[in-house]
């Protein structure tokens, strides 16, 4: 394949994968927040009203009991994704038969299925539970193959971020556009308008539109994404719940984290699924609903795009803080707002503004708990780690569902009732719900913040350098490279391995360069090269034993004999967390010598202010054979695969 048609595969590609995110958003978010709002408001319209509240009570507590038992399921989900092998790959049969087949099933789910609401309740209980059980596992394996698809869609980091980038773009106009367009789509197909919310017909013409466009944008990542195929994307341990909560156990951080944002997703995804039923209950003004949406929308877009440069210039922990100050003066303007449609849009607007922002903050913490357990229990449980966060997320939601269906049941918001049926005493309870017991979660997920979680910025960069420095002690998963060339070294002599200037430069003394564990000779002997250019190749054939993930500035590489050396691109350069920086290997993957390993971006690691000089440690092990290195040339310009140093394994 020629380059012009590689680039062309390469963005039909994040092309597709962006459509995909979309319509996967569009799709979760009319089921986290507007499903709800047709149960209670519109499917049991032609029950009376004694058997509508308990048809919505029990329709409620089945939602959310199956919701919290799919967060059990969700491990086996990714095991099953994970052991799929077909001709199309690992995860896009799952992407489009899960896309299809949910939304399907979620259409079926936004009517009355042929009037056995009314005919046959219980009938229609027993379908109810199994459509809804079809379509959430479905959905499930969708939304694990999905998002996994990225690293089989190219090993080459930059490749990785641009895909991810596109893909962030589609999920927030997917997340957001479905709030702007479900009520002018529901009015707009509705018989009656019900006094602005529309009725069953309207609903369901907006549910098949949302699923269309799920159901078809997962069958265009189907056609036009290509999974690549390679030895270290094979399953090796299976992922289990236990696991994950064994992980959550042991990392004190990633509990602290975890607990954190439990209780505060938890109360956000409660007010914001109430918002809704606030404008078309307590205002009676549904339509103007899509306004709202519409600026709460572009609010959030331009919010995330301001996450790195707050973060920068107040910490992260800072940006917490304001950002939940923030979140709580708008959420107290939206609950004192009454009937004035200015104050409430006012008060939402504060109220979403920050959230972006406290979500990645969260999300940039329970990153950075993967090097502080790997610091702790010595051992990177990266996967299991990452996977915290969706199923609290999921969990949040479940419960949020539940307490939205039981308190619009109480508040009298079910069967086709206006904002004129709504009495002083229904309004009450739905405003307590809505606004004063998120508000206390969120105070205690803030309290859990302050007292328990330390893991910042500058305690992160700490926890990395002490992994550099003690990184060969945690070398793994080469043995079986060891056995092989067992043998052969056995009948060898004493080897010598050519190492060769891995970057363009030139060379200085590793005991002159800025970072003291390089220079007093804790991190080993070695040599340091001030690079002319960005571009770090293999110095030998060998393996991948570290790559340090979320930082990408350095690369722990082993001989295929068992001689490990880190390459350290710049001083102090772990504080920049990745930018700057792309990575074209993995741990784990096996390359040749003068194959191209990173990429760096000298102006940027200058610009924050740091030494960009390269730095190349050798050190000793208790897997290591014995060995001696031979400077063949201490100083002067050398240029990349130039040899300039020996290194003499001896025999045993």
């Amino acid at each position: 394949m020629n380059e012009a048609s590689s680039k062309s595969q390469s963005m039909a590609s994040r092309i597709a994968y962006s459509f995909g995110a979309f319509g996967h958003d569009m799709f979760y978010g009319m089921l986290s927040t507007y499903f709800m709002m047709f149960v209670t408001g519109h499917l049991f319209n032609s029950n009376s009203g004694g058997q509508a509240a308990h048809m919505v009570s029990f329709i409620t507590i089945t939602i959310m009991v199956l919701r919290i038992v799919e967060l059990v399921i969700d491990p086996f989900i990714g095991n099953v994704i994970d052991k799929t092998d077909t001709k199309w790959g690992h995860f896009k049969p799952w992407v489009v038969a899960g896309g299809v087949v949910s939304a399907v099933a979620i259409a079926l789910l936004f009517t009355n299925l042929w009037g056995l609401t009314y005919k046959n309740p219980v009938l229609y209980l027993v379908v109810f539970a199994i459509l809804y059980i079809t379509m959430d596992i479905f959905y499930s394996f969708n939304d694990v193959a999905f998002w996994s698809m990225i690293p089989a869609i190219s090993f080459d980091s930059a490749e990785r971020e641009k895909t991810a980038t596109f893909a962030r773009v589609g999920s927030t106009l997917g997340g957001q556009l479905v709030g702007v367009v479900v009520m002018p789509i529901v009015l707009a197909f509705s018989i009656s308008s019900n006094g602005g919310s529309g009725d069953s017909r309207g609903w369901f013409a907006f549910a098949a539109i949302v699923a269309a466009i799920s159901a078809i944008t997962s069958c265009g990542v189907g056609l036009f994404t290509h999974e690549k195929k390679n030895e270290l994307r094979e399953n090796k341990e299976n992922t289990t719940f236990k696991k994950v909560f064994g992980v959550l156990l042991h990392n004190d951080q990633l509990m602290a984290i975890a607990v954190t944002y439990l209780v505060y997703t938890t109360g956000i995804q409660i007010v914001n699924s109430f918002q809704l039923y606030y404008f078309t209950y307590i205002l009676g003004r549904a339509s103007t609903y899509t306004l709202y949406a519409l600026i709460n929308g572009v609010i959030g877009a331009v919010t995330v795009a301001l996450f790195p440069a707050l973060a920068k210039k107040f910490s992260r922990m800072k940006v917490f803080y304001y950002s939940i100050l923030v979140l709580l003066i708008g959420l107290a303007i939206f609950a004192f707002a009454g009937q004035s449609l200015p104050m409430v849009i006012l008060g939402g607007a504060i109220y979403m503004l920050p959230q972006p922002l406290i979500f990645m903050v969260v999300l940039m913490i329970i990153t950075d708990s993967v090097e502080y357990g790997q610091l702790k229990l010595g051992h990177r449980d990266e996967a299991v780690t990452l996977s915290v966060r969706p199923l609290l997320d999921k969990f949040g939601g479940a419960v949020a569902g539940g307490v939205v269906g039981m308190t619009a049941t109480a508040a009298g918001m079910i069967s086709g009732a206006t904002a004129s049926d709504i009495t002083a005493h229904g309004a009450g309870i739905f405003k307590l719900m809505m606004f004063v017991v998120p508000a206390i979660l969120i105070l205690l997920g803030v309290l859990c913040f302050k007292s328990k979680v330390k893991l910042d910025e500058k305690m992160h960069a700490q926890i990395v350098d002490e992994l550099e420095q003690s990184w060969h002690q945690h070398l793994e998963g080469n043995d079986s490279v060891r056995e092989e060339l067992a043998e052969d070294a056995s009948l060898a002599k004493d080897l010598v391995i050519d190492f060769k200037a891995p970057v363009s430069g030139t060379l200085m003394p590793l005991s002159q360069v800025g970072s003291k564990p390089f220079a007093d000779g804790t991190m080993g002997l070695g040599i340091a090269i001030k690079p002319s250019d960005g571009q770090v190749f293999a110095p030998f054939s060998g393996t991948v034993v570290a790559d340090f993930p979320t930082t990408r500035h350095a690369i722990g590489l082993e001989t295929d004999n068992g001689v490990p050396v880190l390459i350290h691109v710049g001083v102090d350069t772990v504080q920049m967390r990745g930018t700057g920086f792309i990575n074209y290997v993995v741990k784990g993957q096996h390359v040749a010598a003068g194959e191209k390993l990173m990429e760096f971006w000298a102006p940027a690691i200058k610009k924050a202010g740091h030494d960009d000089t390269v730095m190349i440690a050798f050190t000793k092990s208790e897997k290591a054979p014995d060995y001696t290195l031979t400077y063949v040339k201490h100083n002067g310009e050398v240029k990349v695969g130039d040899t300039i140093m020996q290194i003499e394994v001896k025999k045993d």
